[in-house]
């Protein structure tokens, strides 16, 4: 059977920032009725090539768009739109305090002469969302929906222009599992219905599952594209960033050979609601895992840690010695710091600099007589931190918020690393993060623990947790159910084991 012809062609699309070149030759080609995966580090230029589609950005002179192969200038996301192209974003551009049907039609309103027709749009909003099987109405307001429902509406709105050509950027993100399963379900009836997908993903499973074909791109430039019998974890690792997998969860520490005293005693801690009479102990220079499904607890029981939540019972012991932690200053004085799950909204200042946000929490180290900060000691720990973590940024005044989701996750742990901690706990600090900065966290985890600090991750990649911890605390119910790689007393680290206790399979005594 001949292939189809494809629908959407880039060729030689290069695009230049003031001092920095964020794609160079790149090219890309998606057929009609296929799922095209668009994988790569972040900062590899996926959301820069996607704009140009988009007409956000221009690219450089010298490339090439072709649209059912004629040559197109796309000028602005109306020229785009006419060309059958609509975009998803992972932040999600609706407005809350609207309507379905006015969002879907936002741009394009019906109109009976200088009166918005509100029932007209909400019929013809009605045959999209009948289409799609959802269970609102084109009356309800989208900020009554849930996030899954609300990227329904994007999808919507994306039907409702004819788009023949759907971009999803990271659409799982905020999704349960069973909605991604849902959106999966969608994502596949429009390929069957003909539509062209260019799908963005970090996630490896997703891309097994739904791609027809996948586009690597690494540093700006185009790396190649594989067909479906051809996808494979290693060539794609290998291909996105230049090495095979043999070294990604390589740990030189052993906590177990060189398992250092007790550091942090935690004794039947509880909130009397989410989390229940936990207790654990954590070595020195060890990387202590904690897992289970969602809603275990697991977030909870860090923060009543951390002193972000009120505790109702229980007590914390660091170094023999017991702790008074009611809020976060307490904890960071004591030595125990925490890396929220949540980055944009808890843990950076996307509007402030790279150099204020790694300087934030030791201030008053710079502070000179009179309140006067010491800018020149702020600037050499910034350009430490960009050195020693890889920050990959244009200088240490750029914007936080301006840095991919890998670089905001380095500038956000080497600020709790200048604060020289005991106790280091990271919520899900891979979260949104490519693949080749998750390795680079990896090996920042390893150096912790080498150099005797007590790191507790906490982490829903099961992967990650079999690769990096030494030892797994597995939560059910707000309580710690098992453990496992603690010694020949416990079953070993497998994703089997882990998952067996979460689910209440086997039982386990912590």
């Amino acid at each position: 059977m001949t292939e189809a012809a494809p629908i959407l062609e880039m060729r030689g699309i290069s695009k230049t920032f003031p001092g920095v070149k964020a794609l160079t030759d790149v090219a890309l080609t998606v057929y009609p009725g296929k799922i095209h995966a668009l994988m790569g580090e972040n900062g590899a230029g996926k959301s820069t090539l996607m704009k140009i589609l988009s007409g956000a950005y221009q690219a450089d002179p010298g490339g090439e768009i072709r649209i059912n192969g004629r040559p197109v200038h796309i000028d602005g996301p109306l020229t785009a739109r006419h060309h059958g192209i609509s975009i998803i974003y992972q932040e999600l551009s609706l407005a809350p305090n609207l309507t379905v049907a006015e969002n879907v039609l936002l741009g394009r309103e019906h109109k009976t002469g200088p009166m918005v027709d509100r029932r007209s749009m909400a019929d013809a909003c009605r045959s999209v969302l009948d289409r799609l099987g959802v269970a609102f109405t084109p009356t309800t307001l989208v900020s009554e929906l849930s996030m899954a429902e609300r990227q329904l509406v994007e999808i919507a709105r994306a039907l409702i222009a004819n788009s023949r050509i759907l971009v999803m950027d990271e659409p799982t993100t905020s999704l349960s599992s069973r909605e991604t399963e849902a959106l999966f379900a969608l994502v596949r009836q429009l390929r069957s219905e003909g539509l062209a997908i260019i799908y963005i993903s970090h996630r490896m499973a997703e891309v097994y599952e739904l791609a027809d074909r996948v586009s690597v791109l690494r540093d700006g430039s185009y790396v190649g594209t594989l067909v479906r019998d051809e996808i494979s974890a290693e060539r794609l690792v290998q291909m996105m960033v230049g090495r095979d997998l043999s070294s990604f969860y390589k740990k030189e520490h052993n906590a177990h050979e060189s398992r250092g005293p007790v550091i942090l005693s935690v004794r039947n801690i509880g909130d009397g609601k989410r989390v229940h009479d936990c207790s654990f102990e954590l070595h020195e220079g060890e990387v202590l895992g904690i897992a289970g499904l969602v809603g275990a607890g697991r977030t909870e029981l860090a923060r009543l840690i951390y002193g972000a939540d009120r505790r109702t019972s229980g007590e914390t012991v660091l170094d023999g010695k017991p702790l008074s932690i009611n809020r976060p200053e307490d904890a960071i004085r004591s030595g125990v710091v925490y890396l929220t799950e949540d980055r944009k909204h808890l843990g950076l200042f996307l509007d402030l600099s790279v150099r204020e946000n790694v300087s934030i929490s030791v201030l008053g180290r710079d502070a000179r007589a009179g309140g006067v900060l010491n800018l020149k000691a702020a600037k050499e720990r910034a350009a430490s931190a960009i050195q020693a973590l890889g920050i990959r940024v244009a200088g240490d005044t750029v914007p936080v918020g301006s840095l991919s989701g890998g670089n905001q996750q380095k500038v956000l742990l080497s600020r709790l690393l200048e604060t020289q901690p005991r106790v280091l706990i990271l919520d899900e600090p891979t979260r949104g993060v490519d693949i080749g900065a998750k390795s680079e966290i990896y090996r920042l985890i390893d150096d912790l623990a080498r150099n005797g600090v007590g790191v507790i991750v906490i982490s829903s990649e099961l992967p990650e947790v079999v690769g990096i911890c030494d030892r797994v605390l597995v939560m059910r119910e707000g309580r710690i159910a098992g453990e496992v790689g603690g010694g020949p007393d416990h079953p070993p680290i497998t994703q089997e084991n882990i998952v067996a206790i979460a689910t209440g399979v086997r039982k386990t005594a912590a």
